[in-house]
């Protein structure tokens, strides 16, 4: 079992900056993949980028340039650092955790209840 919760959404203006994170508690972090995904209103939750076990990184096609995933052992934390914000990106932004990379909710088993990230024209 691991718990996961999120912090740093906000509301911010186009073009600019936020820091999610996201703190674990139980199971070894390291023992873990994690990713973000995304919930915009009417929409299905999309991934957004996930990190290894050994700090290799994937994203998604629309974030790629824009946002950086990375992990900190020593915290059990996990952060998402997100630049050039676009009104499109605005959404409830979700930490999860897995056993293997996978690029769908189905792949991950633990989640966090999510922050809100909502970016203004």
């Amino acid at each position: 079992q691991v718990q996961l919760v999120e912090s740093g959404g906000g509301l911010v203006q186009a073009g600019g900056s936020l820091r999610l994170s996201c703190a674990a508690s139980g199971r070894t972090f390291g023992g873990f993949v994690m990713g973000w995904f995304r919930q915009a209103p009417g929409k299905e939750r999309e991934f957004v980028a996930a990190i290894g076990m050994k700090g290799n990184t994937y994203y998604a096609d629309s974030v790629e340039g824009r946002f950086t995933i990375s992990r900190d052992s020593a915290k059990s934390t996990l952060y998402l650092q997100m630049n050039s914000l676009k009104p499109e990106d605005t959404a409830v932004y979700y930490c999860a955790a897995g056993d293997a990379l996978g690029y769908t909710s189905n792949d991950y088993n633990y989640w966090g209840q999510g922050t809100q990230v909502t970016v203004s024209s």
